[in-house]
């Protein structure tokens, strides 16, 4: 068989039908200066208002603000180690949390840098867990949140914070904390409060998910010894290619996308070689919480299994990113080509130049949100799903009890909730899938449960036999995560999503405290999730969605009989 590239090219693609559409389209951008004016930060290339646009322009420099301040990283690293830390967690959600998370998985952590790790769920087994791996004696906690305000967040850092203090004492409990905020955020506040060791203060001009080169990616790879320097360096050559107006390769990709999904080709599946998997979960946040409004949206499928070429519907994008010489399935991708669907593929050289990637996926993410008309950077219905679970708290804490509806059906271990009638659980799924339009429709697992690689592994078999039995891009996403990242899609998109969402009883509960040091909770982590699952689900209904809601009494049961269902 012919190499799909037989020159080795660092980025081709092959889209067959579609390619006169993405020529045109990339002569248009030429011939309206678009590329120039978005360096100019000309708002009108997206809306004719600044609003949420002009002040979300300062990733665009990232890498000239940042080179100013990377002795003030390296010197703080340096400190960190001198002062005997040999763990670091990091407590945050979404844009705070997903670029660190790609770092520390690409780059593994360098001999004599403190191991490294990230908590972004509420699941109070994930967070007992964190608290066993991670005491307050040896670890150094970054707080991480742009707006300061982000409950998930907070919520760590108070239940952290006051165990570091039962442990080391008030004096010292903020010697082991670091934020990375905003200026001027409700967490640089109790920041200063709460005396923690160093407070980096990011370029306001950034939206979260554009955040992964500045200080909200680069001081955690720089604490798993990561060369700031280098990476930078490989993301300049990026941005420079990103000034022109010919060869340039966040165009290129941008225009694939943006093209492709105005002609229903809006299933972004990413597939990765092994150095580079983890760059998916990344990639979903960006461009989701980017397009997914006004009607429209590309979702994007990570970690999704291969399947046979028929299973896959006539809206998918396949594109994969190769870690310079390592294995995909060029077979299976050629197979998929001959049934007609467009692919891409980038080729990095080795992991610095994950710097470049970076900055070449924020491009040419807002170069499609051009071709779709909407603003990259706003999230105008990620705010839906909070209000609906403020009102469940404030129900809680009214009540001292969640709204519990009544369930439609139940099983041996299962609770059903829907809208059709439905006596056991496959009958249930049956009804759900049934509501889909192949083509067209996609299916979102979305499930509030430990994070956990043997409950992950369960799951992706379920994906798997659901997407090969509907023929629907399928997705999976554990809450309340996926809120900062697919949630705004699910709501702002065209409604073709159908939901599948899993709850179950925890087994171990923790508190949160209502003050950082303070032994009283009013809440626990367990009333927290469940409460973000209660108000995402409404938030769903009110958008007019699909959805399936599956409670389980125990989390092994519950997945036995949902594995036994489909």
């Amino acid at each position: 068989m012919q190499s799909r590239n037989p020159n080795f090219e660092p980025y081709f693609a092959n889209a067959g039908e579609y390619t006169p559409a993405i020529e045109a389209y990339m002569h248009k951008l030429k011939a309206e200066q678009v590329v120039e004016r978005i360096w100019q930060h000309d708002h009108t290339v997206w809306k004719p208002r600044p609003e949420e646009i002009s002040n979300r322009l300062g990733w665009l420099h990232s890498v000239d603000t940042m080179r100013p301040a990377l002795g003030e990283i390296e010197a703080f690293v340096q400190d960190i180690r001198a002062a005997g830390f040999t763990r670091v967690l990091l407590l945050g959600m979404g844009g705070s949390s997903l670029a660190p998370e790609v770092y520390r998985k690409v780059f593994g952590v360098a001999d004599g840098f403190p191991e490294f790790a990230i908590l972004d769920s509420t699941d109070p087994a994930a967070v007992l867990a964190a608290e066993q791996a991670f005491p307050p004696q040896t670890t150094l906690y970054i707080v991480s949140t742009k707006s300061g305000g982000t409950v998930e967040t907070l919520s760590f850092f108070k239940y952290f914070y006051t165990r570091a203090q039962e442990q080391l004492g008030a004096g010292v409990a903020g010697r082991h904390f670091v934020a990375i905020t905003d200026p001027g955020s409700g967490l640089e506040k109790m920041a200063e409060e709460y005396g923690f060791r160093k407070i980096f203060r990011n370029d306001p001009d950034i939206g979260g998910r554009y955040s992964a080169l500045s200080f909200f990616g680069l001081v955690p790879a720089a604490l798993v010894g990561i060369d700031v320097r280098k990476l930078l360096d490989r993301a300049a050559d990026m941005v420079s290619a990103c000034r022109q107006n010919e060869e340039n390769p966040g165009v290129w990709l941008g225009a694939i996308l943006g093209q492709l999904a105005l002609r229903g080709r809006d299933k972004l599946t990413l597939i990765t070689s092994p150095g580079m998997q983890p760059i998916g979960a990344w990639i979903e946040q960006l461009v989701a919480e980017s397009t997914g409004k006004e009607g429209k949206g590309i979702l994007p499928v990570d970690g999704e299994a291969q399947g046979r070429p028929e299973v896959y519907g006539p809206d998918r994008l396949f594109a994969a990113i190769r870690l310079g010489t390592e294995p995909l399935d060029d077979d299976w991708l050629a197979a998929l080509g001959d049934a007609g669907h467009p692919d891409l593929e980038i080729i990095l050289e080795d992991v610095y130049d994950l710097g470049a990637e970076f900055f070449r996926w924020e491009f040419a993410t807002i170069i499609a949100s051009h071709a779709l008309q909407i603003n990259p950077f706003d999230q105008p219905n990620v705010e839906s799903a909070k209000v609906q679970a403020r009102k469940v708290v404030a129900e809680f804490q009214e009540r001292g009890a969640l709204p519990q509806p009544e369930p439609t059906a139940t099983t041996g271990n299962c609770a059903i909730y829907f809208d059709r009638p439905a006596a056991t659980l496959d009958e249930a799924i049956d009804a759900l899938l049934q509501q889909g339009e192949g083509g067209r429709s996609y299916l979102a697992i979305q499930a509030y449960l430990p994070p956990l690689q043997e409950i992950s592994a369960r799951l992706q078999a379920v994906q798997k036999t659901l997407r090969d039995r509907s023929g629907l891009a399928t997705t999976l996403g554990f809450g309340p995560r996926f809120l900062h990242s697919t949630g705004q899609l699910h709501k702002g998109d065209a409604g073709q999503g159908l939901f599948l969402i899993i709850t179950a009883d925890a087994e171990q509960d923790a508190g949160i405290p209502d003050e950082p040091g303070c032994t009283q909770a009013a809440m626990s982590f367990q009333t927290l999730k469940m409460a973000q699952a209660l108000g995402d689900r409404q938030a769903l209904l009110d958008a007019g969605r699909r959805v399936l809601w599956i409670h389980c009494s125990g989390i092994g049961a519950g997945l036995a009989e949902l594995e036994n269902a489909v």
